[in-house]
């Protein structure tokens, strides 16, 4: 077996991007959803997702699920690809210096995990999963049923943050220009350096070797200080497709 991979991009690297933020709230002109908004938006999901309730995790749900699931299996969402493109003023950010959260945008492929959830639980999950990832009504859209590729089938799963729009969503960027934020960014909650290496560890652990947050990790690492040994070469990042033209669902 060839041997592991050794990530630049320490937990002593991470610390220094750690520090106490205090929270600033959401934006004064955000509309909040209460408590029967996420319970009805739970109730209209559960019912769309008939037999089975598949979700698919991409990033910080694999490494910080808020339910316990029946079944985990590795799966693929063709089409589609992790990308820093979502501002951060809160959370792992602050508004004078905002981070970067991932999501999922059109072109390649991305392989994560595929969470069932238990028949009995679903309503449960469902209203913690949208506490946890939505809070305005305006964002709700950005919760969406895609297809993955499990144990070689084709299984209709809910994911969050597919394909964000507007504001929401920040100009594409180079993975220099994404390290950079990650490198300095923090908020209450932690810094995006802690984010990416949460991540891409648990995605290692996994057997998922995501090329371009590999060599994010290094870009962040380096600009904490990291010294790249002469013998290791850069890595480079994977070319992904443009996304294609059509209408979003």
């Amino acid at each position: 077996m060839p041997p592991a991979r050794r990530m630049m991009l320490t937990e002593e690297l991470v610390a220094r991007t750690l520090r106490t933020e205090v929270d600033p709230g959401p934006d004064a002109d955000e509309v909040l959803l209460g408590d029967d908004a996420f319970v009805a938006e739970a109730a209209r999901l559960d019912a769309e997702a008939g037999d089975e309730l598949w979700i698919f995790a991409y990033g910080s749900l694999i490494w910080k699920p808020v339910f316990e699931p029946e079944e985990t299996r590795l799966a693929v969402a063709h089409g589609w690809h992790r990308s820093f493109c979502i501002p951060l003023r809160r959370w792992r950010g602050t508004p004078s210096g905002p981070g970067l959260m991932m999501a999922l945008q059109r072109g390649g492929n991305c392989k994560g995990v595929a969470f069932r959830v238990r028949h009995e639980d679903r309503l449960a999950a469902l209203t913690e999963l949208l506490r946890r990832e939505v809070d305005t009504p305006e964002n709700l859209r950005f919760a969406r049923w895609i297809t993955c590729v499990i144990d070689g089938r084709k299984v209709r799963t809910l994911c969050f943050w597919v394909a964000p729009t507007g504001r929401y969503v920040v100009a594409k960027q180079s993975l220099e220009q994404v390290a950079e934020t990650l490198a300095r960014a923090c908020g209450h909650v932690g810094s995006g350096a802690e984010y990416l290496r949460n991540t891409v560890a648990h995605l290692e652990q996994l057997g998922i070797h995501d090329r371009n947050l590999w060599r994010l990790q290094e870009l962040v690492a380096h600009r904490l200080g990291a010294e790249v040994p002469d013998s290791q070469a850069p890595s480079e990042a994977v070319s992904l497709p443009a996304p294609a033209r059509r209408k979003q669902a």
